[in-house]
């Protein structure tokens, strides 16, 4: 049961998706193909992710990540956040072992929720994108306005969740 246990919402989503088919073949197998590429998508992403996550964490010292992004970093380590997130690629579920990562580093929680909204809503590509498709105006408006919400948000969760909730969530990531 030890073995199943991590797979069970696979296993899951592959017997739900053999009984769509079995009901109606034509929609099953569209649903299987989605399902099978999105596996497919993640097994090509998540492998290069945990590489440069595992480098990460053996080259960059944990006193570097307290400096910088720590408890007292301030500014420095909101823009830090900023400055990460926003210059990652990859989807939002790549961003979480990340997450992890910066906990087991001691980065203090709202940094690491800066990050991850930042990751999940600036991406530098997006903006690009934007200023070619809806204006400068319209790009660097949303872009200062994610800023502000982002940050904003991040201090009053980080208010919200108590200390001993977030001492349980560093304590959850410190055996990683």
């Amino acid at each position: 049961m030890k073995l199943i246990k991590p797979y069970i919402l696979l296993i899951l989503v592959v017997i739900i998706d053999l009984g769509i088919i079995l009901y109606n073949p034509d929609l099953g197998l569209k649903i299987f193909t989605n399902t099978r590429a999105n596996i497919l998508q993640m097994l090509a992403i998540l492998p290069p992710i945990f590489l440069l996550i595992g480098l990460l964490d053996v080259w960059v010292p944990r006193e570097q990540f307290m400096r910088f992004m720590g408890e007292k970093s301030g500014i420095v380590g909101i823009s830090f956040s900023i400055l990460l997130g926003a210059a990652a690629a990859g989807p939002l579920y790549a961003a979480f072992p990340l997450a992890a990562i910066m906990i087991q580093k001691g980065v203090k929680f709202s940094n690491v929720l800066i990050f991850l909204g930042a990751w999940s809503t600036m991406k530098i590509p997006m903006v690009l994108f934007e200023i070619t498709a809806l204006g400068s105006q319209f790009a660097l408006t949303r872009w200062v306005i994610s800023v502000v919400g982002i940050i904003v948000m991040a201090l009053l969760i980080s208010r919200i969740i108590t200390k001993t909730e977030q001492s349980e969530i560093y304590a959850r990531h410190s055996n990683l």
